[in-house]
C-alpha cells in the first residue's frame, strides 16, 4: 500500500486549520502530519514532521505566506508548496508562481478539489484552482504578445545583414558557419555579433536566439527582407 501523503497545513485561523484537516484526513491516501499557525511554526514543523506538501494560506499576520514560501523552499527546495486562500487577487498569484509555488487553491473550493490536490502535488503536478488557471492562461498569453512586441521592436534597429546573421544564430550555427554562409571572415563575425549582442543588450548567443525566436524572425537567412 502506498504511505500517505505527508501535508502540513499552515492558517492562522484555528478553525479553518481544523476544517482543512478534516476534509483531507477524510482520504486514507493523506495523512496531516502538522498544523501550524504562522510561518514561524511551519519552520520548526518542517523540521520536526519533515511533510512532503504544504498548504500555504497567503494573508497572516507577521511573515505573510508569500514570504513564508520563499522561507520554507529555502529550508527545503523540494517541498511542494501550494497556496491557500480566499483571495484571487492576480499579484498574489503572479507572486507565488514567481515564488516556486506548484499550485493556488481557493478556500471555496470543493472538498473533493483540495483532497485531489495533495496527491497530485505529492507526485510533482501543478494544481490550480479552476478560477486561478483561467487567469494564468490569459496572463501567459499576453506575456508572449508583450515580449514579442519588445523583440520586434529591438529588431528594427538591425540592419539587414545583422538580421541575416542573428537568424543564422537562432538556427545555432557557430561563427565559422555563418562566416561562410555569407562570405565574411571569423574576426568579421564576431565583431558584427558582439556589436549586433550590444544592440539588443544580450550577454551571449543564446539570448540573442531566444529573442530572435521570439520575434519571429525566419531561420531561413536568405528569406530575411
Amino acid at each position: 500500500m502506498t504511505a500517505a501523503v505527508r501535508t502540513m497545513l499552515v492558517d492562522d485561523d484555528p478553525l479553518v486549520r481544523e476544517h482543512l484537516r478534516s476534509i483531507l484526513e477524510s482520504d486514507d491516501r493523506i495523512e496531516v502530519v502538522a498544523a501550524a499557525a504562522d510561518v514561524g511554526q511551519a519552520l520548526s514543523a518542517l523540521d520536526a514532521h519533515r511533510p512532503a506538501v504544504v498548504l500555504l494560506d497567503i494573508r497572516m499576520p507577521g511573515v505573510d505566506g508569500v514570504a513564508g514560501l520563499s522561507l520554507l523552499r529555502g529550508r527545503d527546495p523540494e517541498l511542494a508548496v501550494a497556496m491557500l486562500t480566499t483571495f484571487s487577487d492576480e499579484e498574489y498569484v503572479r507572486e507565488a508562481v514567481a515564488g516556486g509555488a506548484r499550485g493556488f487553491l481557493l478556500k471555496t473550493d470543493s472538498p473533493i478539489d483540495l483532497v485531489r490536490a495533495v496527491p497530485a502535488l505529492a507526485a510533482g503536478g501543478a494544481v490550480f484552482s479552476p478560477r486561478v488557471a483561467r487567469w494564468l492562461v490569459r496572463q501567459e498569453r499576453a506575456d508572449r504578445l508583450r515580449a514579442g512586441t519588445r523583440a520586434r521592436t529591438a529588431l528594427q534597429q538591425l540592419g539587414r545583414r545583422q538580421r541575416r546573421m542573428l537568424a543564422l544564430v537562432a538556427t545555432g550555427a557557430s561563427n565559422q558557419q555563418i562566416a561562410g554562409r555569407l562570405h565574411l571572415t571569423e574576426g568579421t563575425v564576431k565583431q558584427y555579433l558582439s556589436t549586433i549582442f550590444d544592440e539588443l543588450d544580450v550577454d551571449n548567443r543564446v539570448q540573442a536566439a531566444v529573442l530572435a525566436h521570439t520575434a519571429g524572425l525566419s531561420a531561413d537567412a536568405d528569406e530575411l527582407p
